[in-house]
């Protein structure tokens, strides 16, 4: 008997492939990739990278609440650029949703992303005891 749970919310977009939103093994959940998508229309927004990063973050945010638990509950968080030289607006957009201590991070730059996105990330959140 498996402990793996899929955690699925209309709140953040589809998957676009054959992957779950989440997977929640014990009291870790493993959060999939979120592109700028805007969950009713399955569309990127429209914007900067601002916009695009703000989008991303309120998507992984609707994962996290269906799984009980919220941004702050992330301890690991992988970003990834299209262009390397938005770290720094990306940096900005993350402080408005993150409270310290914040999430061990990557940011890795990336030829392209699905869609057209110039971002993309990706975490892992524990919840409970």
């Amino acid at each position: 008997m498996s402990n793996k749970a899929v955690i699925q919310t209309d709140k953040a977009p589809a998957a676009i492939g054959p992957y779950s939103q989440a997977i929640k093994a014990g009291n870790t959940i493993y959060l999939s990739g979120q592109i700028p998508l805007d969950p009713q229309r399955m569309e990127l927004v429209e914007g900067d990278i601002q916009a695009q990063a703000r989008q991303v973050f309120k998507n992984l945010a609707a994962v996290c609440e269906e799984a009980a638990g919220s941004l702050q509950d992330i301890v690991k968080l992988n970003l990834y650029l299209v262009d390397l030289d938005d770290f720094a607006r990306v940096n900005a957009v993350m402080e408005e949703f993150f409270e310290p201590p914040y999430p061990a991070r990557a940011a890795v730059g990336v030829k392209a992303l699905p869609k057209g996105s110039q971002v993309e990330a990706e975490a892992i959140m524990v919840i409970g005891d």
